[in-house]
């Protein structure tokens, strides 16, 4: 569960107003590590707060997005699922059950760093990578 806390602190520290649909919204994005759909923190909002309105709960995702206090991620499959964790990760997307986990690897974030500053891209300035690994559950194999 998330602290209301630290929610209410990230909101106030990006300059919004604490509002309870926004408290629901960074809940429900905390709650589900799950990088939930809109559909799916609708759901889970809608248990606790029955009359948050869709619109506004998309309304406020995008204000979120906008501050990058969460990060929107498209699937192989061009669904829009949000990251409320924006600490340095990359994903892994199991192609067969559409579920993203983050991966978290320092030795691969500095491999990528060296590589890009020994090959610049021409007029371009990186300010972040972020991989996303395709592949698909094995079997467990002993």
């Amino acid at each position: 569960m998330a602290n209301d806390i630290e929610i209410r602190d990230k909101l106030m520290h990006n300059g919004l107003k604490v509002t309870p649909q926004r408290v629901a919204v960074l809940e429900a994005l905390f709650d589900l590590r799950t990088h939930p759909t809109a559909d799916n923190i609708i759901e889970y909002i809608r248990q606790n707060h029955p009359n948050i309105a869709v619109g506004t709960v998309y309304k406020t995702l995008e204000t979120f997005v906008e501050k990058s206090m969460i990060q929107k991620i498209v699937t192989e499959n061009n669904v829009m699922r949000y990251d409320g964790y924006t600490d340095k990760h990359h994903h892994i997307y199991f192609a067969d059950s559409d579920n993203i986990e983050d991966y978290y690897d320092d030795d691969l974030n500095n491999l990528i760093e060296q590589y890009f500053n020994e090959k610049k891209i021409p007029n371009f300035k990186i300010e972040d990578i972020k991989l996303q690994i395709v592949g698909r559950h094995i079997p467990n194999s002993h």
